[in-house]
């Protein structure tokens, strides 16, 4: 999670909300690294989580994610948590929840929805209080 928070940090400097994002591979060794990117590249799509989804699947030559873990600093959105299950991805890992649009357990559920072909072990609240504060002290300075 140090590595995403440290990711999240680097959004800042491009005005992006500060969400980083990391996937392990199943011995924890570190597949992607990215931050959003929405306002740099102007693309509504270009949240941190479907970057190192998008990294990854080049890297290993596969679509398929099986055995890989995404830690993100913010639950999941319902566009990011649907490309994790998409992508077969084992686990996620979430520091602070999103209770306005979160799509792995706040708002909808959707790594763990039984109607689905694939689900994802969540695990939630590490760093929690660090993403928290970074993500108060971003929007606190733009009122």
């Amino acid at each position: 999670m140090d590595l995403a928070l440290s990711e999240a940090r680097l959004a800042i400097d491009h005005g992006d909300v500060p969400i980083g994002a990391v996937l392990l591979d199943a011995d924890g060794a570190v597949v992607a690294a990215d931050h959003n990117r929405r306002e740099e590249r102007g693309d509504a799509t270009a949240h941190a989580e479907m970057l190192v989804l998008a990294a990854a699947s080049t890297a290993i030559g596969d679509w398929r994610l099986t055995g890989h873990t995404l830690v993100v600093t913010l639950e999941p959105c319902p566009m990011c948590a649907m490309a994790a299950v998409w992508a077969r991805v084992d686990r996620i890992v979430y520091a602070a929840a999103d209770f306005k649009a979160g799509g792995v357990w706040s708002l909808f559920n959707i790594p763990q929805d039984e109607r689905l072909n694939h689900r994802c072990d969540v695990v939630t609240g590490v760093c929690e209080a660090e993403s928290k504060q970074l993500l108060e002290e971003f929007f606190a300075a733009r009122r």
